[in-house]
This record gives C-alpha cells, sequence and structure tokens, in this order.
C-alpha cells in the first residue's frame, strides 16, 4: 500500500521543501516595497573585534523588487576577509593588526549588493579591532650542569624565550620551586652554588626547577622549567654575542661594538682562551678587549682607507671562538660589511679654509682702510692749518702794499719796492694757492675720508654677517655657501681703491690668528681640535 503510494508522498515532500526555501528566501528579504536597503545584525557592539577571534555573519537586505541578489566588498577589502556573492562574511582579525601601543585599530569596509533588476545599495561597517596580549612563549632549555664547591652560573638562552607580540619580557622566580641559596635575576642569569647534601641529592637523579617568563606591562605569564643536573664531563664552554646578528653592517668611520658573555658548565676557571680570526688582516687584534675573565668586547673603528675605490662595500668573516683549559672549542663567525663613505671632515676643511680666508682678507683690508683712515685724518687737519697759514699771509702782504704809501711818503722809490715786493709776493701765493702746492684740498681730503668710512663700515657690517651666518659647519654645507662666498669677496673688490690711495702691496703689521679674527667678527668659530 505505502509502496504504490510513494511517488506521491515524494512529491508532496519536495512541494513543501520549494515552499520553505521560497519562504525562507521572503525570510531574507523584507515584504516592504520601499528602496533597498543593506541590514546588518543588530547586536551591540557586533563590529567590535578581538585579535585572533573569528567574526561570521550573514548580510542581509530589505526592499528592492527582485529577488535574485548579489554581494560584494566594493572597498576595504583586505586578503584575509573571505566574503562569497550570497553575503556570508567571515574574517579572523590577525595578532599584529594591533599593538600594546596602538591598542585598537580600525577598518571601514564597504558592502554592496546589486539586484537582478540594477537596484543597487552600500553601506560602510567600521571594524575596530582590540589588541589581545598573548603570553610569552618557552622552549625546551639547555640543561643547567652544576659542579660542587662552585659558584656555577646559567644565563637562560633568550633565542629560546620570546613574546610573538614584541613585549618586553623579565624572569620571576618560584619560590617553592627553587634550591636553597639559587638565584635568579629578572634577566634570566641563574646562580647556585650547590651545598654537599645538595649536590649529593642532584648526583642521584635528575631535578628541575620552575619559573614564569612574564611579559610587560600586561603582566601575561608562561611557566618554564630548567633540568639541574650534574657536570659528568668536561663540557666544551660557550659565549653570547651581543647583540645577536649574524651580519654586521657598517659604515666607514663608524665605531662597531660587539660585546660577549662567556661561560662554561665546569667554572670560568676552566676557560683558557677567547680570540677572533679574520678573513682580513687589516682587522687589529687590539679590537678584542678583555674586561673580565667571562666579558670581552670587539671595539673596531674602520678608517675612511678600508675600502678602497672603485667598490662600494668590503665584505669578510670574522669567527670568535673560546677554549677551555682541555682544548674543548665554541666558535661563532660574523659576516661584517663595510660600506665605502666619503670623508666630510676633508670636505669640511676645505670650505672651513675658504670660510676663513675670506674673513682674513676681509681682516686685512679693514686693518689697511684702519690706518688709510688715520693718514687722511692727519692730512685732514694739515690741510686746514696750511689754509688758515695762506690767509695769514694774504693779509700780511697786502697790508704791506696798502701802508706802503703811508711808510714812505716821501721816498718814491722806497714806496716802488714796498708795492712791487708785496704785489708780487700776493700774485705768487694766489697762484700757489690755485694749483694746491701750498697745502691740500680741504674737500678732496673730507671726500676721500668719508668714502674709506662708508667702505670699512659696509666692509665691517657684511663680515659680521657672514661670520655669523656660516660659523657653524653644518651651514657651510649647504649649496648656497659658494654663493654667498662669491657675493662677499666681490665686495671687497672695491672698485675705488686707486682713488682710496692703498697699496696694493701692502703687507700688515699683525698676524691674522684666530683671536685677531675673533676680534674683528665676533660671531667668527674657529675650527675646533676634534673637527681638525
Amino acid at each position: 500500500m505505502i509502496k504504490r503510494h510513494i511517488h506521491k508522498i515524494l512529491i508532496l515532500l519536495t512541494t513543501v521543501f520549494f515552499f520553505s526555501a521560497a519562504q525562507g528566501q521572503d525570510n531574507m528579504k523584507s515584504t516592504s516595497s520601499g528602496p533597498l536597503q543593506i541590514v546588518f545584525p543588530v547586536e551591540p557592539e557586533w563590529n567590535i573585534l578581538q585579535e585572533g577571534k573569528e567574526i561570521n555573519f550573514h548580510v542581509q537586505v530589505k526592499g528592492g523588487k527582485s529577488d535574485s541578489i548579489r554581494y560584494s566588498i566594493s572597498s576595504g577589502w583586505i586578503k584575509e576577509m573571505k566574503f562569497d556573492s550570497s553575503g556570508h562574511f567571515i574574517w579572523t582579525p590577525g595578532y599584529d593588526v594591533a599593538d600594546r601601543i596602538n591598542t585598537t585599530k580600525s577598518f571601514p569596509v564597504i558592502f554592496e549588493a546589486q539586484t537582478a533588476s540594477g537596484e543597487s545599495a552600500s553601506r560602510e561597517i567600521v571594524f575596530k579591532v582590540n589588541h589581545v596580549n598573548r603570553p610569552p612563549q618557552v622552549d625546551e632549555l639547555q640543561p643547567f650542569y652544576v659542579q660542587y664547591k662552585t659558584q656555577n652560573v646559567y644565563k637562560i638562552d633568550m633565542g629560546s624565550v620570546r613574546d610573538q607580540d614584541g613585549d618586553p619580557i623579565v624572569f620571576v622566580p618560584i619560590l617553592d620551586e627553587m634550591p636553597e641559596g639559587m638565584k635568579l635575576t629578572a634577566a634570566g642569569e641563574i646562580t647556585w652554588e650547590p651545598s654537599i647534601n645538595q649536590f649529593t641529592i642532584l648526583k642521584k637523579g635528575t631535578r628541575y626547577m620552575e619559573f614564569y617568563v612574564e611579559d610587560q606591562p600586561a603582566k601575561s605569564r608562561t611557566k618554564g622549567r630548567l633540568k639541574l643536573d650534574v657536570t659528568q664531563m668536561d663540557l666544551a664552554p660557550d659565549f653570547t654575542i651581543i647583540p645577536q646578528n649574524s651580519v654586521v653592517r657598517s659604515p666607514e668611520n663608524n665605531r662597531i661594538n660587539l660585546r660577549f658573555t662567556l661561560s662554561d658548565p665546569n667554572g670560568e676557571d676552566d676557560i683558557s682562551t677567547f680570540n677572533f680570526i679574520s678573513e682580513n688582516k687589516r682587522v687589529p687584534a687590539e679590537a678584542l678587549i678583555k674586561n673580565t675573565p667571562t666579558s670581552y668586547e670587539f671595539i673596531w673603528e674602520p678608517g675612511f682607507e678600508f675600502v678602497k675605490d672603485p667598490f662600494d662595500t668590503l665584505a669578510f668573516n670574522i669567527t670568535f671562538y673560546v677554549l677551555d683549559k682541555a682544548q674543548n672549542k665554541k666558535e661563532k663567525t660574523v659576516k661584517f660589511v663595510i660600506k665605502n663613505t666619503v670623508d666630510e671632515s676633508l670636505r669640511d676643511n676645505y670650505v672651513f679654509n675658504l670660510y676663513r680666508g675670506a674673513l682674513v682678507n676681509a681682516w686685512g683690508l679693514l686693518e689697511q682702510m684702519t690706518e688709510r683712515e688715520g693718514q687722511l685724518k692727519r692730512a685732514y687737519s694739515r690741510a686746514k692749518k696750511g689754509k688758515r697759514s695762506r690767509s695769514l699771509l694774504n693779509a700780511s702782504l697786502g697790508a704791506t702794499t696798502g701802508l706802503a704809501p703811508v711808510i714812505a711818503t716821501k721816498d718814491q722809490q722806497t714806496r716802488g719796492y714796498i708795492t712791487t715786493i708785496g704785489g708780487t709776493t700776493v700774485a705768487t701765493v694766489g697762484t700757489l694757492e690755485a694749483t694746491e702746492v701750498i697745502g691740500k684740498s680741504v674737500n678732496g681730503l673730507l671726500d676721500r675720508f668719508n668714502y674709506v668710512m662708508q667702505k670699512k663700515n659696509e666692509l665691517q657690517n657684511k663680515g659680521d654677517v657672514f661670520a655669523r651666518e656660516y660659523g657653524q659647519k653644518s651651514a657651510r654645507r649647504q649649496p648656497e655657501f659658494i654663493r654667498k662666498l662669491d657675493e662677499f669677496k666681490s665686495l671687497m673688490n672695491l672698485s675705488g681703491l686707486v682713488a682710496l690711495e692703498l697699496d696694493a702691496n701692502w703687507e700688515s703689521k699683525k698676524e691674522a690668528t684666530d683671536n685677531a679674527l675673533k676680534k674683528a667678527f665676533k660671531d667668527f668659530v674657529p675650527l675646533t681640535k676634534d673637527e681638525n
């Protein structure tokens, strides 16, 4: 009976299925006949996300005239987002989106919906991703091998401890898990001198001590475990290079500083040698400095001549090694890449000499103009005195001529001599005064004196400005320095040197020292010993 009507049952179920699907599609869209709109989840703060936590939702629409909807992201999409045309959105923000400083980062995303009939709608959603702190990670550590009657030191390998967020980490001891007398510093250094009972217990079997690795400032903790064991053999020494870089890149004339911390499971007294072998023989052996038996430094500064032209860089390896008394050896190789660098000090010395040379020329010209100023001042004084004497002489001789008839009223011959002498002298003196043989022109001297004063003041002002503007090394490195230098030099090529009657072969009796230049131009800055 059932088998006979099974086809009717299947038809009924199919009808129900399609009806349910149609009803579900109607639920996706509102029966509203308004414009097409995009609908997102209505839960509060649904768009505020956490790093590493997935968000999963369906975009829906309401309104519009078509049931066929195609969804897309028109702006703000990133490759970690997954969004299909049916409106299904999935995104798990990575842990590197935000950090402990910038704890929140916003991502504006514009979603778009389009119907088969051509209607479209868009809406922007701003996802805010909050930073999630992750606790530090601790890998398996090398065992701590200890000796009796020895202050054993163990440095936790920072390569085995890390924080994925890049937070600073410190080590926190768990006092209940540590043997008596053991100390753990925040930097991860463990010191322990076991007693006879502790050493005996340790010889019977391996022990472990636990500690916390804590990040800052979140203070998330991860427990680490260190194996404690007795040294059974003469183990090789070891050392750590700080910074832990396998390649050191540096320009010429730059100081390279590497620090080394040595350790030996059998005690630091077992360390016999620490040194290096360089492929480049110009690296001096004195670059390795011993601070303590377990602390060394490599300090080296390659000069400007280390990399020869036309090469841009020079690469070579240096192998550092440590030996113990049993000749057990541990070595590490560091690659050095030295970049060819221009010696800026040569250029600085050159432009300083240009700077100082211009001020020396200005100083010498000021000295010469000062001397010429004094000469003109004295000549001006003499000229004024000469004019006054000529006036007196003219007046005297004129009086003599005028008094001749009075003095020699009767003797005509005497009157003739007096008149002739007086008149001839007045005429002669007038001629000499006209040709400026007696004394010099006061107006001409005054003009030259004022011209010297004007040029001297102008040169002094320009020199003060030039000395102040280019007193620093950084200012002289600017391109406009040469142009300003030429302008300053052109000021000293005075067109009126002939009119000033300046001697081209004049030499100052003083020396142009730095103190003399500093006195003339107060903002002049001499070259220091370090710069030289």
